[in-house]
C-alpha cells in the first residue's frame, strides 16, 4: 500500500486516479478537504477497492501514527499543501501551519514508523512533492533553475515549501530517513481549483466576465501538464536515490498574457461567443501583486538523464486537453465555485464583473 497525503487535490487526485489506472497496489488517501481538497476529484473511485480515503490532517500526528501502524504502506508521497501565492498574501498562517508545521509532524511520525515498525527497512520511501517557487525569480536570461539553485523563495507560499524542503532534507541527512523532493514547475490540467491562472480564465470566459492579467501580463512560467508530472512522480519512486531532490519541468516556457490569448483562441474554436467577437476582448489588465516573480524556468535534464524521464505532451496539445476537459465538466466547475469563491475573487481582483459587448 502507499499513502498519499493531500490526494482530493488538483495533483494528488490526477496521481491517484492514475496510479489506481495501472497499479494494483492500494492507496490509503489522507485529505483535510479544505476549499481545494474536493471529495468530487475522486466520485469515480467510489466503491474501488484499491482506495480508501480518510479526511484528517497531516499534523494531527495521533491520526498519523494510527493510519501508519494500521496499514503499514511502503511509501508515503506528500502532495499535501496550501499553494496559492495570492491566498498566502492575504493569510499566510494557514501556509506556515500546513507546509510547515504539517510536513515536520508528517516527518516525525514517518521516522518513529520507519523505525519502529519497519525496521529501517531500506525499501520505504518518503516523497515530498514542492515547487519551483523555492528558487525566488529569474531574469530574461538567466539559466533555468536546477537542483543546484539557492532557494531565495519571495512569498509566503514559497517560503513555506522552502522550509518544507530543508526539513524533508535534514529529516534524511540527521535521521537517515529515505526521503525524495520533487521540485516542479507550473501544473495545468482536470481538477484544477478555479483561483489559479488556466482554470480561472476558461471560467471567467465561458461566464462572460473578465479575464485578470497581473501588471503587463509578462511574467513567464514553465507549463508541465499534470500528467506528466505524474508519471514523473512515479520514476522518482521507482528509481530516485535517497536523499536527492529531482528538477520537473514541462518545457514550455511561455508569459502569462500568452498563455490568456492561446486559452481565448481555442474557446473562440470551441465554444465561440454569441456576438460572435473574439474572447480577447475580455482580457483586463489589474494592478500586479506584491513580490510578484518575474520568470521560472526548469532544468530537468537530471531526471531525464538519470531516470529516463520526459515530457509526453507540448503546451499546445496539453492546453486543448485541459481546454476541453473544463468544457465537459461545467457541472464540476459550478460545485466548486461557492459563495466563498466568489468572494476571494472580488478581495483579490475587484468587482470584476460581466464584460459588455
Amino acid at each position: 500500500m502507499i499513502l498519499v497525503t493531500g490526494g482530493a487535490g488538483f495533483i494528488g487526485t490526477n496521481f491517484v486516479r492514475d496510479w489506481l489506472a495501472i497499479e494494483s497496489e492500494p492507496v490509503l488517501n489522507l485529505d483535510k478537504l479544505t476549499y481545494a481538497g474536493n471529495p468530487e476529484n475522486l466520485a469515480a473511485l467510489r466503491g474501488h477497492p484499491g482506495h480508501r480515503f480518510v479526511q484528517g490532517d497531516i499534523a494531527d500526528r495521533a491520526l498519523l501514527a494510527r493510519l501508519l501502524r494500521e496499514h503499514r504502506p511502503r511509501v508515503i508521497v506528500n502532495f499535501a499543501a496550501e499553494s496559492h501565492v495570492d491566498r498566502s498574501i492575504h493569510g499566510p498562517g494557514e501556509f506556515i501551519a500546513t507546509n510547515v508545521v504539517g510536513t515536520f509532524a508528517l516527518l516525525q511520525e514517518a521516522l518513529d514508523y520507519w523505525r519502529t515498525v519497519l525496521r529501517q527497512d531500506p525499501g520505504f520511501r518518503f516523497v515530498h512533492v514542492s515547487t519551483d517557487e523555492v528558487y525566488g525569480s529569474l531574469g530574461p536570461r538567466d539559466a533555468a533553475f536546477s537542483e543546484t539553485t539557492p532557494y531565495a523563495p519571495n512569498s509566503p507560499y514559497s517560503a513555506s515549501k522552502a522550509a518544507s524542503d530543508h526539513l524533508v532534507r535534514a529529516w534524511h541527512h540527521t535521521y537517515g530517513l529515505p526521503v525524495l523532493t520533487t521540485n516542479c514547475s507550473n501544473n495545468y490540467g482536470p481538477f484544477q481549483f478555479p483561483e489559479k491562472l488556466i482554470p480561472l480564465m476558461i471560467r471567467n470566459a465561458l461566464a462572460g466576465e473578465a479575464l485578470p492579467v497581473y501588471g503587463d501580463g509578462r511574467n513567464v512560467r514553465d507549463w508541465l501538464y499534470v500528467a506528466d508530472h505524474c508519471t514523473a512522480i512515479r520514476a522518482v519512486l521507482a528509481g530516485g536515490a535517497p536523499g536527492e531532490t529531482y528538477n520537473v519541468g514541462g518545457g514550455s516556457e511561455m508569459p502569462n498574457l500568452d498563455v490568456v490569448h492561446t486559452l481565448c483562441r481555442i474557446l473562440d474554436e470551441l465554444r465561440p461567443r454569441d456576438d460572435g467577437s473574439s474572447h480577447e476582448q475580455q482580457i483586463a489588465f489589474v494592478k500586479d501583486r506584491p513580490g510578484h516573480d518575474r520568470r521560472y524556468a526548469i532544468d530537468s535534464s537530471k531526471i531525464q538523464r538519470e531516470l529516463q524521464w520526459r515530457p509526453q505532451h507540448s503546451f499546445a496539445s496539453g492546453i486543448r486537453k485541459t481546454v476541453q476537459w473544463y468544457l465537459d465538466h461545467q457541472d464540476w466547475v459550478q460545485h466548486v465555485v461557492s459563495g466563498e469563491y466568489r468572494h476571494w475573487l472580488e478581495t483579490q481582483y475587484g468587482a470584476t464583473g460581466e464584460v459588455k459587448p
